[in-house]
């Protein structure tokens, strides 16, 4: 149990007496009361797990334009580099906010794959395996959350922000482990209006169907949820098998969510409007924001996508034409966002246990095409890890002074992701039984950790 530190009393009631309480109309709360109280709790527990956030760039980012700049190259294009907080390691100039928090950061310069084709790359680079064969293998998100996920919470354990799935729905699955670790996946139809306002100021994502359908009251909201416990339960027990089971258990934790006090970590509006300001109002900046506010109560991993921005060319990373153009509009996005992220996790004391992962399917090419962009480049690119207690102000790899392929320490989907499981404290040899019967660890075997970045 966690105590809350909101009032003297408070403090000695656990968080399922006070919701006990709260439902019983004998405690009120708000979300600037307890929920505050018991996520700043929950960052400074010694016991508590590490969670991840996946900033997925759909289209895969220039990294010659973000990361890895190229300055006095004609490959180098027309942006310039700026320094960072640390000497010697240089940024994009779009990149301002972030240049800031390099100590915290640690650039991974030589990524180096075989997957140009978008589909296939994406489900690599997300499961660590090649799309092949009959096994169904689940996303790196699922995989974490089965590791560190508390089954009894009443948060997913994994959630989604704004995806794009198209390129290659299987990636972002849970693959043979089962529906019980599919993502709750929010705002992938962007942002939702409030009170029929909008004003981006005004729009927040929204988790579909917590609420009863209109003139429903709770009492015959329960009683229909009665009747469907019923017909499912007696369908179970007629139909025994792993499909009822996992359906059984989404709609076991679907209930729990909406039943719950802990949904209101969806609602943006409880955060000061300059914070949210901070983090941008689109929709990638205020999923970093509602990001912050799930891994602060316990949620092991959140993914936040950035496709689009405006100016962009609504092409997000895919940048085959006009790359300086939607690459500087993508920064402008980025940039805030992210390094409001570090900043909002650093003061909340929860940037040690809050491992960012910057990534994309695969890179763009060095050389500038004739239509101004930038092409498919799984070759030599760039990934960034930030907090989560590794060893920052680094850039590891050299794509050399031209970037079209490592010229040291060349780095592999299977490396990078066995890197992630260490630093949250997950063994990437663990085995999980496919549908097929196999055992498959979460990661490669022959994966190597990029032991300069473990603390």
């Amino acid at each position: 149990m966690i105590p809350i530190r909101s009032t003297k009393d408070a403090s000695r009631l656990s968080r399922r007496q006070l919701f006990q309480l709260a439902t019983a109309g004998v405690v009120g709360f708000s979300a600037s009361g307890w929920i505050e109280a018991l996520a700043a709790n929950a960052a400074t527990d010694p016991k508590r797990r590490k969670s991840c956030i996946l900033l997925w760039m759909s289209g895969g980012p220039s990294q010659i334009d973000t990361f890895d700049p190229k300055p006095g190259h004609a490959n180098g294009g027309q942006f310039k580099a700026i320094d960072t907080a640390t000497p010697g390691v240089q940024i994009s100039e779009h990149l301002p906010g972030l240049a800031k928090q390099l100590k915290d950061m640690a650039l991974i310069r030589s990524m180096s794959t075989k997957e140009g084709d978008h589909g296939r790359a994406t489900y690599t680079l997300r499961t660590g395996y090649l799309p092949t064969g009959p096994i169904h293998y689940p996303t790196f998100g699922s995989l974490v959350s089965k590791e560190l996920g508390d089954d009894s919470a009443e948060l997913p354990n994994f959630v989604s922000i704004a995806p794009v799935r198209a390129l290659n729905p299987a990636a972002f699955s849970p693959g043979f482990l089962g529906p019980q670790y599919a993502p709750l996946v929010v705002g992938e139809r962007g942002f939702v209006a409030q009170d029929g306002l909008r004003d981006a100021r005004n729009m927040s994502f929204k988790v579909d169907d917590l609420t009863p359908p209109e003139g429903i009251d709770p009492h015959r909201a329960d009683s229909r949820l009665a009747l469907l416990e019923n017909a499912r339960r007696d369908f179970t027990e007629r139909h025994a098998g792993i499909s009822p089971v996992s359906h059984d258990d989404a709609y076991q934790r679907a209930i729990r969510l909406m039943r719950s006090a802990a949904a209101k970590a969806f609602e943006l509006d409880d955060e000061p409007a300059k914070l949210r300001d901070a983090y941008g109002r689109n929709p990638f900046g205020q999923g970093c924001l509602l990001a912050r506010r799930l891994v602060e109560r316990g949620v092991p991993f959140v993914e936040v996508t950035l496709s689009s921005a405006e100016g962009s060319g609504g092409i997000g990373w895919d940048t085959h034409t006009q790359n300086f153009d939607a690459v500087k509009a993508l920064s402008g996005v980025l940039d805030p966002a992210w390094s409001t992220l570090m900043d909002d996790l650093r003061n909340r004391g929860l940037l040690d246990s809050t491992l960012i992962v910057w990534m994309g399917e695969f890179g763009r090419t060095p050389k500038i095409n004739t239509n101004g962009g930038r092409d498919h480049f799984p070759d030599g690119w760039s990934t960034v890890l930030a907090g989560g207690g590794i060893k920052g102000g680094q850039a590891i790899g050299d794509t050399g002074r031209d970037g079209m392929k490592p010229k040291d320490r060349p780095v592999g989907v299977p490396d990078l992701l066995a890197t992630i499981a260490k630093t949250l404290g997950v063994d990437p040899m663990t085995q999980n039984i496919s549908e097929i019967g196999r055992p498959i660890r979460l990661v490669d075997p022959k994966a190597k950790p990029i032991q300069e970045v473990l603390a």
